[in-house]
């Protein structure tokens, strides 16, 4: 099992808005808007620097969302954002129809989405809302798993012509991956190289997966780790070299069990490759108040949970 090691935790958001302050310097056409969310969503330094290009709408997701479709019109690269409740499941008719229908280049970036919100409860939690974007012809979906690949997801989305949905977190997290990478949309990171079971994760998943990679290595299990940051276009050939080669799989993603990350690794191998297939998500649940360690921990959303299921995939390809 290959080691990775952290030397410090932070919050994927602040990753968004490093993301936007590099893009606010270097890219005069990306703008920002956000209702009323400022804080959370880490756009002090661009507002700071680039006070013309950013629209406060208030608390009015509707309309931050018509006028970041507008936007685009005259050449601009708008960012709209808010937490990840608001900004898909409160708003989703303006953005399929605004933004999805008319293929618009709008950036939909929302902070605070799953369980990991933490005590602001279910209400503000989100984990639908992979599902609900992926849905939407030719939006792309995406996950990083921590600050610095949020960082470069940022603005390689800012590259990228087409409505995208960029999603990640508030809690502090482990950064593991290069400060210096090059993030590649569509393009699964091989984590770890094993051979007896396939690990998929996604967001924060991924560190749970590396930490439940190590546990598994301790009883004789090479697993094979796979960041799969863009969910949509999913990397298929990165899937399926995977699961040729291990025989079986395990999805792991701070999301609905339905509709989300597995759902998709799902499709994958019933239409081209089958292999048993264990999933790691909220099954048909709603969330609660909690810490995000606590919530986590009851919903299985852990490294524990990962080992226990890589362990059922391996003895269902063995059965």
């Amino acid at each position: 099992m290959k080691k990775y090691t952290f030397t410090e935790k932070k919050d994927t958001r602040s990753g968004f808005g490093a993301g936007m302050q590099v893009l606010g310097q270097t890219n005069p056409n990306v703008v920002a808007l956000c209702a009323d969310l400022i804080g959370s969503l880490k756009l002090d330094a661009f507002i700071k620097e680039n006070p013309e290009r950013f629209f406060q709408t208030g608390i009015a997701e509707a309309n931050m969302i018509g006028i970041a479709a507008g936007l685009t019109i005259g050449g601009k690269i708008p960012f709209a954002t808010t937490f990840a409740n608001f900004g898909t499941g409160r708003v989703y008719d303006q953005i399929r129809q605004s933004v999805a229908y008319s293929n618009k280049n709008v950036k939909i970036a929302c902070s605070h989405a799953g369980l990991t919100l933490g005590e602001d409860g279910a209400t503000h939690q989100i984990l639908e809302d992979i599902g609900l974007m992926k849905m939407l012809p030719g939006m792309t979906v995406i996950n990083p798993c921590d600050f610095n690949q949020t960082k470069a997801a940022t603005i390689a989305v800012a590259e990228y012509e087409g409505p995208v949905y960029l999603r990640f977190g508030r809690p502090v997290v482990p950064v593991f991956t290069p400060a210096d990478q090059k993030f590649e949309i569509g393009k699964a990171w091989m984590v770890n190289e094993g051979t007896d079971v396939s690990i998929f994760a996604t967001g924060h998943l991924v560190w749970e997966a590396i930490q439940a990679g190590e546990i598994l290595a301790e009883k004789g299990i090479n697993a094979e780790i796979i960041n799969i940051h863009t969910i949509k276009p999913l990397d298929v050939e990165a899937v399926l070299a995977s699961v040729k080669k291990t025989g079986c799989a395990v999805s792991a993603e701070e999301h609905q069990i339905n509709g989300g990350l597995g759902d998709s690794i799902a499709q994958v191998l019933v239409q081209h490759h089958y292999v048993p297939l264990e999933y790691v998500g909220v099954n048909d649940s709603f969330g609660e108040s909690g810490t995000p360690a606590q919530l986590m921990e009851k919903y299985g959303l852990n490294a524990a949970s990962i080992v226990e299921k890589a362990l059922k995939a391996i003895e269902r390809k063995n059965a």
